[in-house]
């Protein structure tokens, strides 16, 4: 059997380009600032990457293009010394041997696990049997471990309920899931499902604004966007959501950090990478407001009377990353 990502705090990062989007040209990518974010994360306790995934924009690059992502972070990460740091890959494609085939790619690139997006075409057809057959496949044909990835947004919608992950993860090379929505029914259902075996199967949720709660019930961690920009913060309420025992003051700390987290996590929902991007700029310095590829254009809508409506909460959250230290 193989084993999962290691419980904790992740990062689906976003692939940072060197110029705007646009009409007829394509962003060339920008592998310096794609290292500097990568490595605050990792310094900030960060215990993973998800590079490639929606926030990635993958659908945006080239196969050779998501090589260099991938790769380019492999060696900055051993270099600076997270030797084995984990990487997660994701794929977007619907093709069976297509994303058999950037799995393949990741491998010899350096990532250790796959995210697998969950194929959403032909939602309104999809069937769970149809939905249980695609990741068998691509989970027997896998040079690393996979995971289940289920983001209704960008899947058309499409169903994965709480049994199918149960037969899934009795797949000896599939072993965890991300569940970017906010049903924490089905994130219990899962995660404290007597019939799986959570050492081999580990559950994240993509929202870091149901942290605690999730943790309560089984998952593994988040794999949460405003940790792209906010990275101590959320490890710190991770930190303090699977502390046992814990005291009253823990207990209202955590409270009141998940609350920042929260609402700051509005802006994730709303904007999407868009969002992430234009905070990762503003808060760490780092890369273009609106640096995105076509056909997403012009940063979060608005642009400076948009992120005065943020700026409250976003302090509030900057202040307790500034008390917090890099862990590494």
């Amino acid at each position: 059997m193989s084993s999962p990502p290691p419980p904790g705090v992740y990062v689906p990062v976003p692939t940072f380009f060197s110029s705007k989007s646009t009409a007829g040209h394509t962003s060339p990518l920008d592998m310096a600032t794609q290292s500097q974010h990568s490595l605050a994360l990792a310094r900030a306790g960060v215990k993973g990457l998800v590079i490639l995934g929606s926030t990635g924009e993958a659908v945006h690059l080239s196969n050779s293009e998501r090589f260099e992502v991938l790769a380019s972070q492999r060696k900055t990460l051993d270099a600076a010394g997270f030797k084995d740091y984990p990487i997660i890959a994701g794929t977007a494609a619907q093709h069976v041997d297509e994303v058999v085939q950037q799995l393949c790619s990741a491998k010899d690139a350096g990532a250790q696990w796959g995210l697998c997006l969950v194929p959403g075409y032909f939602s309104g057809a999809s069937t769970q049997e149809g939905i249980i057959h695609w990741f068998t496949a691509v989970a027997d044909q896998s040079p690393i471990p996979i995971m289940i990835y289920h983001y209704p947004g960008v899947s058309n919608n499409v169903k994965v309920v709480p049994s199918t992950y149960a037969t899934l993860a009795k797949h000896a090379n599939i072993v965890g899931c991300k569940l970017s929505h906010g049903d924490v029914s089905y994130h219990c259902q899962i995660a404290s499902n007597p019939g799986i075996d959570h050492t081999h199967f580990h559950t994240f949720s993509g929202l870091g604004q149901q942290l605690l709660p999730v943790v309560s019930v089984g998952c593994a961690g988040v794999i949460d966007g405003t940790a792209g920009f906010f990275p101590r913060s959320v490890v710190h309420l991770y930190g303090l959501s699977v502390k046992n025992p814990v005291s009253d003051a823990e207990v209202a700390e955590r409270r009141a950090l998940q609350y920042k987290l929260s609402v700051v996590e509005e802006l994730v929902v709303r904007f999407g990478t868009v969002g992430i991007k234009e905070a990762i700029a503003r808060v760490m310095g780092l890369g273009e407001r609106d640096g995105t590829r076509l056909p997403l254009f012009g940063g979060i809508p608005g642009g400076d009377a948009e992120w005065e409506n943020w700026k409250g909460a976003v302090g509030e959250l900057e202040a307790v990353e500034k008390s917090l230290p890099d862990v590494a």
